[in-house]
């Protein structure tokens, strides 16, 4: 009975690193099978998200510390599953808070960097694969389905520079409790400073 109860275990594990394909078939670490797994867990048991779950699967995950003991989880999907991850994104995001005691979950796609080619001729390389592109492309991935409707430069006082990213009021109740996520995950990523927030009441962003 033992040794079945560790094929068991052996099969289950094994059946829910389906849920995850690295690139270049990089090792995974152990926060990544345990993601793997709550995903398999739910396609197992959750009615509402099985058949969508059925086809999908990750490229990776990650714990990031966002500030005040918090700890957001970043999980990378393939870029061209992002419109069926973003289908269920709100009930798989739901789910996977309540497997992970109220954490964080922020969904965004795995996106390459290409650098500009050697000689300098960027039409050689896509836009959207352009250093600025893809970090615009996080800020959307990051707080979906809520809308960016404003972006502003601010220029400090020492010559740094924070981007102030304007959010959808009409999210406000649902979203507030995750700017600073946004920022924490969106600063670990790029290296860059942002700010989430919502336009005041008496203008609209532009």
């Amino acid at each position: 009975a033992l040794l079945q109860t560790h094929l068991d275990a052996f099969n289950m594990a094994f059946t829910a690193r389906k849920k995850i394909v690295k690139a270049d078939g990089a090792t995974l670490g152990p926060f990544e099978e345990t993601v793997a797994q709550a995903l398999f867990d739910l396609e197992a048991t959750s009615s509402e998200l099985k058949a969508e779950l059925k086809d999908l699967y990750i490229n990776g995950a990650q714990e990031i510390a966002v500030g005040e003991g918090r700890t957001a989880i970043v999980i990378s999907v393939p870029f061209r599953l992002l419109k069926q991850f973003h289908k269920i994104q709100l009930r798989l995001v739901r789910e996977l808070e309540k497997k992970f005691s109220g954490k964080d979950v922020l969904i965004v796609a795995n996106r390459k960097i290409m650098p500009v080619p050697a000689g300098g001729f960027s039409r050689a390389r896509p836009r959207s694969r352009t250093l600025t592109a893809v970090h615009a492309a996080l800020l959307e991935d990051l707080v979906y389905p809520t809308e960016i409707v404003g972006k502003r430069q601010r220029y400090r006082l020492d010559g740094s520079r924070l981007l102030k990213v304007f959010l959808d009021e009409k999210d406000r109740n649902t979203t507030e409790y995750k700017l600073d996520a946004f920022a924490g995950v969106y600063k670990k990523m790029t290296g860059k400073e942002v700010s989430f927030e919502f336009p005041p009441a008496s203008e609209s962003a532009n």
